[in-house]
């Protein structure tokens, strides 16, 4: 690239004003999908400066950083083209790394250009692990999608900043709230996802194979406590301020893929079997694509917590909506109702002290309704399983 345009490229990471603050929680949630589609425990979305790489959002991986004579997203950014490493040490160039040899132990790396909307390569979307890997057509068409995503919300940030120095008072309240939401997940999540980081690398290590029932259930803590933040901060989000959406071709079926990949642990511990039923298609709806994976993740997790050993939880994909079913515990007639109401318990949850705060079909049910759509959940009544519908508008 020249020097005039890579002058251009360079003012266009800093109109973001990403770099050296708070992370955008939106960008966080975008890698921690990335990381479950893929199947790393990984993932950054990362901004190439003129001097170093950061983080603008990240899941699992520690510091915000570092130099670009050790950053895999570099390339990315001179050749425009997607970077997949198999296994680092069986590459000269990279199997010296501190990155490498050190934490996080990076063994495989796959990331695609994260382009924004005046065409000016930013940086990276990429999942890491800490083992060798292989990356398939699929997987790199949705990186290349949630890429776009990435894009498409660095844009909406920069333009609600530029509507609150002009002075819009509601742009000015929303991004008052986002600073704080940002502050809060810094200082609450950050933490929780950085000890998770190093708790995969530990659950890997053979030698500690004896510590291996003292660090399962730090890993399983750490992940309920980073929910239940994500949660918290999604839920109480004041009734009047607007969701912000980015409204975009979204398969529906991708979001089935991202949905499940993201309950697929929590459900193979309860030996609850996901299965995604989908044709051909096509299934796109205008969308948001992290916006409506988080909501079908909270339907899927519902599904998994209130289904018993061997039931199996069903996304089933039409033109317009996604489906989960399953076979568990049902809800009562005089409790539909109210599902959806924030912190509201049924009587099963309660009595088998089912994990979660009441928050995951409020939130669902605001993101349906943000996108003009609708989610219902209809049961049977108890044992005879639910059907939780989110409808989303052509």
């Amino acid at each position: 690239m020249n020097a005039v345009g890579e002058d251009a490229r360079l003012a266009a990471v800093h109109s973001y004003r990403l770099l050296g603050g708070p992370r955008p929680v939106v960008l966080d949630e975008l890698t921690r999908l990335a990381g479950a589609v893929l199947g790393t425990p990984m993932a950054t979305v990362t901004l190439i400066d003129a001097e170093r790489e950061w983080f603008a959002g990240k899941t699992g991986v520690p510091g915000d950083g570092g130099p670009l004579t050790t950053s895999f997203a570099a390339p990315v950014v001179d050749t425009r083209e997607p970077l997949v490493v198999e296994d680092t040490l069986a590459e000269p160039r990279y199997r010296a790394w501190d990155c490498v040899q050190g934490a996080p132990n990076i063994r495989f790396w796959a990331g695609v250009p994260l382009v924004d909307e005046d065409g000016h390569t930013l940086g990276s979307l990429c999942v890491l692990d800490d083992k060798p890997g292989t990356v398939g057509d699929r997987q790199l068409d949705l990186l290349r999608t949630m890429a776009g995503q990435a894009a498409g919300h660095l844009a909406a940030l920069r333009n609600r900043q530029l509507l609150a120095e002009i002075g819009d008072e509601l742009s000015r309240a929303i991004s008052r709230e986002e600073d704080f939401v940002a502050t809060v997940s810094h200082e609450l999540r950050t933490p929780v996802t950085t000890i998770q980081g190093y708790l995969e690398l530990l659950v890997d290590n053979e030698e500690l194979a004896p510590y291996r029932r003292l660090i399962d259930p730090i890993q399983r803590n750490g992940e309920r406590l980073v929910r239940m933040v994500d949660h918290l901060l999604a839920g109480t989000r004041p009734a009047a301020a607007p969701l912000p959406l980015l409204r975009a071709g979204t398969d529906l079926a991708a979001v089935a893929e991202a949905a499940a990949a993201s309950c697929r642990g929590q459900a193979a511990q309860r030996d609850v079997p996901i299965v995604i039923e989908a044709g051909a298609g096509p299934y796109s709806v205008p969308g948001d694509f992290t916006r409506l994976s988080q909501a079908a993740e909270h339907l899927v997790r519902n599904a998994v917590l209130f289904s018993g050993s061997g039931q199996t939880v069903t996304l089933r994909v039409t033109a317009t909506s996604l489906e989960v079913l399953d076979s568990g515990a049902g809800i009562p007639a005089d409790e539909l109702p109210h599902v959806a109401e924030r912190f509201y318990r049924g009587q099963f949850a309660r009595d088998q002290a089912v994990p979660g705060v009441g928050l995951g079909l409020s939130i669902a049910d605001r993101i349906m309704r943000a996108h003009g759509g609708s989610l219902t959940v209809e049961s049977a009544g108890p044992d005879r399983g639910t059907c939780a519908r989110m409808t989303v508008p052509k």
